[in-house]
């Protein structure tokens, strides 16, 4: 009897550790830009991704970010090395509503909690931080996710209110 053994293609790995992101509680992965901007609390917060913005059009974010690996009028999704992935999420008028970014250990630029917060947050036993802030007279929540272990997956998510 032979066995038959496939390998799935590095990207289909990548993708595969998106959705267990997603399924811990947050989404996908990307080099996040350290912009940062005051909220109504006058706390610094991370507000875009890549130069990418909640509210701008689908054809903004293509210009900015190239082709994404699998695009449709719902959302893009773009992997950049097999580290760092990123999902942006359209509302019907195809204006961002979310924006995702994953981060594996091996990304060059793995954001920490104070980059997005402006401080950091106290991790749990396991060595996993998460934190989420919502900020309702902006119209957004932000929210940072590392799971524990040697290899822990780092996904940030900003997404409108509604």
């Amino acid at each position: 009897m032979i066995k038959l053994i496939i390998v799935p293609p590095a990207w289909f790995r990548v993708f595969a550790m998106m959705v267990l992101g997603a399924a811990l509680g947050s989404l996908l992965t990307v080099p996040i830009a350290q912009s940062q901007r005051k909220a109504e609390d006058d706390s610094t917060v991370f507000h875009d991704y890549r130069g990418v913005q909640l509210g701008m059009l689908a054809d903004e974010v293509r210009k900015k970010l190239g082709d994404p690996k699998d695009k449709s009028d719902d959302q893009d999704f773009y992997l950049f090395g097999e580290s760092e992935t990123a999902q942006i999420v359209y509302d019907k008028t195809r204006k961002v509503i979310t924006i995702s970014a994953d981060f594996l250990t091996a990304a060059t630029s793995v954001p920490t909690c104070k980059q997005v917060f402006g401080a950091e947050a106290e991790a749990k036993a396991d060595g996993s931080v998460y934190k989420l802030v919502r900020f309702p007279k902006a119209g957004y929540w932000l929210s940072y996710n590392r799971t524990s272990g040697n290899s822990p997956l780092t996904t940030v998510t900003l997404q409108k209110i509604q």
